[in-house]
Formats: structure tokens, C-alpha cells, sequence
């Protein structure tokens, strides 16, 4: 609390919440926050929605804003994908062949779910950011896997605002 006051200038009685912080910084700063932490593996629009649309901050501005923080941070983990896998491979100085038990189990879930379950799936089960590095390991194509999840972190986007700004309207009603 005291970092946060003295980053804020202001005496420790009238120090502001980080609720108040995102509330109140409404404008671009606020927007700035659901992007960053929308691109943050494991917060990713799971958890930024609705605490974004519960605080008070525009919907539509929340959803746009934590759409774009989560596909681009996507993006880039596709597009750096074969450095760093090239990297570990210099650093590791052997071919990394996974084990024949693992490799079997791995490739008869994706046989069953394919690249779409996977897409459709992760932000509920393993986050957009891992089922990127899943996809590609198995060899998907960067295109189709930027597509897919891109595809699913637009739906999910939708259906987690409606939820939430619904959910939120009819808690505030009671």
C-alpha cells in the first residue's frame, strides 16, 4: 500500500484502491490495464471481462480492449515460436524427441479434438497462450492456428461480456 501511495502522491489515509485506480482511470489508462493484463497468460479475458464490466468501465470498450490485449499476445507467442524453439534446441545441443508414451497420449487427444477442440477449448482449459504452443508442436500451421484461436477468443469475448454484463445487471436488480 505505501508503494502505491507514494506512486499516487497522496497521503496514506486517502490512498485509492487499485478498484478505484481502474475506476476512476476509466480513460486510457484503465483501457491500458484490461489490454496488458488480457495479454497475461493465466489472467487472459477469463478474469479481466468481468472484473472490467463489474468495476463499471464500458463494455464494449472492455471487450474490444481485452480482445485485442489476448490475440495479440497470441501472436506474438506464434510468431516467436521458431526462435525459441531453435534456441532451446542450441541450448539443449539435442534433437528434442519427446518420449514414445507421452508422444502417443498427446497425439490421440489431438487426433480425437483436432486444432479446433483445442481453440475452442483453451480458454477454459489451458489458456489460448499454451493451446498456441500445443498446435504448433504438433505441427499446425502458424495460419490455421492464428485463425482458430483467433476465431475462439472472439467467441469466447462475446459470450463472457454478455455473461458478464448481464450477470452483473441482474445481481445489481435483486
Amino acid at each position: 500500500m505505501a508503494v502505491l501511495t507514494t506512486l499516487l502522491a497522496v497521503e496514506p489515509a486517502a490512498a485509492r484502491s487499485a478498484t478505484d485506480l481502474f475506476v476512476e482511470s476509466g480513460g486510457p489508462l484503465g483501457y491500458a490495464l484490461v489490454f496488458l493484463f488480457a495479454a497475461i497468460p493465466w489472467f487472459e479475458i477469463f478474469l479481466v471481462i468481468p472484473l472490467g464490466i463489474g468495476l463499471g468501465m464500458n463494455v464494449v470498450g472492455v471487450a474490444v480492449f481485452a480482445f485485442l490485449g489476448n490475440a495479440l499476445s497470441v501472436y506474438a507467442v506464434i510468431a516467436f515460436h521458431d526462435r525459441a524453439r531453435a534456441w532451446w534446441m542450441r541450448r539443449r545441443k539435442t534433437e528434442t524427441e519427446p518420449r514414445e508414451r507421452a508422444r502417443g497420449r498427446a497425439r490421440a487427444i489431438w487426433d480425437r479434438y483436432g486444432l479446433a477442440g483445442l481453440a475452442l477449448s483453451s480458454p477454459l482449459v489451458t489458456g489460448v497462450h499454451l493451446a498456441a504452443l500445443i498446435a504448433l508442436a504438433t505441427g499446425s500451421k502458424k495460419r490455421a492456428v492464428g485463425a482458430w484461436l483467433t476465431a475462439s477468443i472472439a467467441l469466447w469475448t462475446v459470450v463472457l461480456t454478455a455473461a458478464s454484463y448481464y450477470g452483473f445487471g441482474f445481481v445489481a436488480g435483486l
